[in-house]
């Protein structure tokens, strides 16, 4: 949960951003100011100014005027240099004087203070050299600027050095409080000051949903964060902060960032390799922005499609979301590490650990959620298979960070009863860090000790001896910095617990090349929403398309058709994209750059007939076939449970497109949304129907399949349910009734053989058999033996999907994804006799 509270401390951080960034006067009115209208500023641009020991350091003292006029009376700034950390004729030459800015001085206009740093042999931590500026005739810098003498000559800044070397040597220089600095993770629009970043040393910011700076545009971002970056420069060890935000399709807080199909869309695709591109485009839009860190990929198993984060899943199998993990890759790189100082790469975080996605409907005791942060009920041997094995992958693949859950966990047989993942010592500590042999560093989520039992001193030592490296503690960062600093001090919490967490962290940021980049790379800045990227976005929306049903061929649509277009969602490009859009929730609307599914249409078939309206209420004659764009509105997490506002239903005005469409013609009806939603008796009326999930900006790719410029290949990575009193229901389940099994979708890539369908069905198990035999069981030839066999199956099945049909039939694709291909043809086989 990344959740923003609206304006808070927003005016603070927009002109402490912008300060950074050179581009506002961050002056405060002194008694020199004139009484008779706004005054004339000094400026210096940035508050600290980095330089190598021995070279000059320039100080711009800019001066302007509010309405951009030249002076009407002259500024003087004194300037003289001061007592920090760095000795005067040692380290630097003492600089002093006074610049004149005389009357009728162009606005804008820039002089510069110069001080000489003086070079010598030692190796030496970073030292301060303040710079005091007295102004007569303007306002005066508020703070006034720092030049810092960058460390240098330590074995922690020595890029050459294994990393382990490089940490242990910067660890051992490290106080306890810049230690528990480095564990500390503060929201941007919580910070008093940039100056916080200093004064406690933290080691992590993070833009929560929404929070973004004015303008929001990718050169913003940048200005933002390396303005964030340049104020760890003003301490004694110069430790990079690691950025972090929740760009979990793409880099959804940017406007004009290329927007993914969410993780749900993805599950549907039953692509890894395309997964990992789409996961490379985000890496690379991310760090482009200079943000080195993204908590992505969600590997929760969504076992309960009222859960208001089920699209946030790859899908309810494990063995789904296990094949889909190749996203880490296309973040990370490498396994081990090494690809992480890429300028498109970022580190990547598996949350929520663990067992986010079986929480109970109706367990949740936060607000008026009724299943989002529940309690999950579960016994080890249902934990293991289901819940733990994405993560065991995660692992695996190198994950550089792991998120618990703000949910809690209720082990079957032990006395303990529900506890919550944040104090959970032995699946953190002992299976994740422990049997798993995870190397890198926990995240909590957004104030999730607070829900802790207990006082702030309680779940702060609770959670870090639980296992918790670095604490999100958006609002509270002084609070918790003097608490854990007081526990440790009571040897509530020890110090090897403390060096355990912050060797993670630097871990990663060595990793990362922040020690030697910790700015954005311009170079990259173009990428951003770049035409390259949204052709992978595009085909991802493509192959997250479901068709469930298409009798008579209504689908693909033909170039020459006239086409009548309705539903709410067929225009709206917000609504196309989902929550996690721009702010946290989502909205609807034209909230980014992007492609609706109409504009996609019309750019598919430029020469077609297209009539629309939303609300169906044009008049329907002289149309070959409709087109029904109907589904959800945007929400996020608990916002998002059902019960809570929202249910599974299509709204009104959607059903009634619904009739009233395919009462006059015969329709095709795509459903945009980010779980199943019901349709019920409709189904008979409705000639095509489509999942499309929530397919992001490039709407163009729903186009793609709809006019048949590429095929239909989706399949469902949840099962459809037939009424909201079947949840939860999924693959597996004893008693399994959906209205379309998971796995299900018809694809438009080939035609259904002829001939005997039991033959057929008989020749391509032997073909598995001996693909099995080979080890291509997982090659293309497997996919392309089990895809003909499931064409034959569902063309047989038809809309006949009974429980003794849809049990084999999702069984199967459960087992092709764990490679057992004639396992999978044998399950086929028998959903195949089963529909008579």
């Amino acid at each position: 949960m990344r959740k923003v509270r609206p304006g808070h401390g927003r005016t603070a951080l927009l002109a402490a951003a912008a300060l950074l960034a050179g581009a506002l006067p961050y002056a405060s009115a002194g008694p020199s100011a004139a009484a008779d209208g706004p005054a004339p500023a000094v400026v210096t641009g940035p508050a600290v100014h980095p330089v190598r020991e021995g070279r000059t350091a320039t100080v711009p003292l800019v001066v302007t005027t509010p309405d951009g006029a030249p002076l009407s009376r002259p500024v003087t700034v004194g300037y003289a240099t001061g007592d920090g950390t760095a000795t005067a004729d040692r380290d630097f030459t003492p600089a002093t004087g006074t610049v004149t800015f005389p009357a009728g001085t162009a606005s804008g206009t820039s002089r510069a203070v110069r001080v000489r740093t003086l070079p010598d042999a030692a190796a030496e931590t970073a030292e301060t050299v303040p710079l005091t500026l007295d102004v007569d005739g303007a306002t005066a810098p508020a703070p006034h600027p720092r030049v810092v003498i960058d460390a240098h000559g330590l074995p922690y800044l020595d890029a050459r050095l294994p990393v382990h070397r490089r940490v242990k040597d910067l660890l051992g220089r490290m106080t306890l409080a810049e230690k528990v600095g480095q564990m500390t993770q503060a929201e941007r629009g919580a910070l008093r000051t940039p100056d916080d970043i200093a004064s406690y040393g933290l080691g992590s910011l993070l833009s929560g949903g929404g929070s973004v700076p004015t303008p929001n545009t990718p050169e913003a971002w940048v200005r933002m964060v390396d303005g964030y970056q340049l104020h760890t420069r003003a301490t004694r060890l110069q430790i990079p902060l690691i950025y972090g935000v929740d760009a979990v399709h793409g880099h959804n807080n940017v406007v004009g960032a290329t927007i993914m199909p969410h993780n749900i869309g993805l599950g549907a695709s039953r692509d890894p390799r395309l997964a990992e591109r789409t996961a490379a485009v985000t890496a690379a839009e991310v760090r482009a922005t200079g943000v080195p860190w993204d908590f992505a990929p969600c590997l929760c198993v969504t076992r309960d499609e009222r859960w208001g984060r089920s699209y946030e899943a790859f899908g309810e199998d494990p063995a789904l979301v296990t094949a889909m993990e190749t996203v880490i890759r296309g973040m990370q790189g490498a396994p081990d590490g090494t690809d992480l100082d890429r300028p498109d790469k970022v580190l990547a975080t598996a949350k929520h650990y663990v067992a986010d996605g079986g929480t109970e409907f109706g367990s949740s005791t936060t607000g008026s959620y009724t299943i989002d942060q529940g309690v999950t009920t579960v016994d080890r041997a249902e934990l293991e298979a289901v819940h733990l094995s994405p993560y065991r992958e995660a692992v695996d693949r190198g994950i550089g960070a792991v998120m618990p859950s703000f949910s809690s966990v209720d082990l079957l047989g032990d006395a303990a009863g529900p506890v919550k993942m944040h104090a959970h010592a032995e699946l953190i500590d002992q299976v994740l860090k422990g049997r798993m042999g995870f190397r890198g560093f926990v995240i909590s989520d957004w104030q999730a000790i607070d829900q802790l039992p207990g006082d702030h001193a309680e779940d702060v030592r609770t959670s870090v001896n639980a296992g918790l490296d670095m604490i999100m503690v958006p609002y509270a960062y002084q609070d918790f910095q003097r608490t854990l600093n007081a526990e440790v001090a009571a040897g509530r919490v020890t110090t090897a617990r403390i060096d355990d967490a912050v060797s993670r962290i630097l871990t990663q940021k060595f990793r990362l090349g922040l020690f030697e980049k910790p700015y954005a790379d311009p170079a990259h800045l173009s990428d951003v929403g770049s035409a390259a990227h949204r052709a992978v976005a595009r085909e991802a929306a493509a192959a997250s398309q479901v068709l469930l049903k298409n009798a008579g061929g209504v689908l693909p649509l033909k170039p020459g058709q006239r086409v009548y277009v309705a539903g709410s969602n067929a225009d709206d490009l917000g609504n196309q994209a989902g929550g996690w859009t721009i702010t946290w929730q989502g909205s609807p609307g034209d909230i980014t750059r992007g492609t609706t599914v109409l504009q996609g249409m019309r750019k598919a078939a430029p020469g077609a007939a297209i009539t629309y309206s939303a609300d169906a209420s044009a008049p329907t004659g002289g149309h070959d076939v409709g087109v029904v764009v109907v589904g959800e509105t945007p929400y996020a997490e608990g916002v998002g449970d059902v019960g809570n506002g929202h249910d599974l239903e299509l709204s009104t005005a959607d059903r009634a497109a619904v009739d009233r469409v395919c009462s006059a013609m015969a329709c095709a009806v795509l459903i945009v949304s980010g779980r199943p939603q019901l349709i019920g008796d409709r189904l008979a009326g409705i000639d095509a129907l489509v999942a499309s999930w929530l397919p992001g900006t490039e709407g163009d790719g729903v186009a793609d399949v709809l006019y048949g410029k590429r095929p239909f290949t989706g399949r469902l990575p949840v099962s459809w349910p037939r009424a909201e009193s079947q949840l939860p229901i999924n693959v597996g389940d004893r008693d399994y009734d959906p209205q379309f099994p998971y796995g299900w979708g018809l694809t438009t890539l080939r035609p259904v053989p002829g001939g005997d369908g039991a033959a057929r069905l008989t020749a391509l198990t032997a073909a598995a058999a001996s693909a099995e035999r080979a080890g291509d069981a997982r090659t293309e030839r497997g996919r392309r033996i089990a895809g003909e066999a499931r064409v034959v199956v569902q063309d047989r099945i038809g809309t006949r999907i009974t429980p003794a049909v849809a049990r084999p039939f999702a069984r199967a694709d459960h087992l092709l994804l764990t490679g057992d291909l004639t396992g999978a043809l044998a399950e086929l086989t028998a959903a195949y006799r089963a529909a008579g």
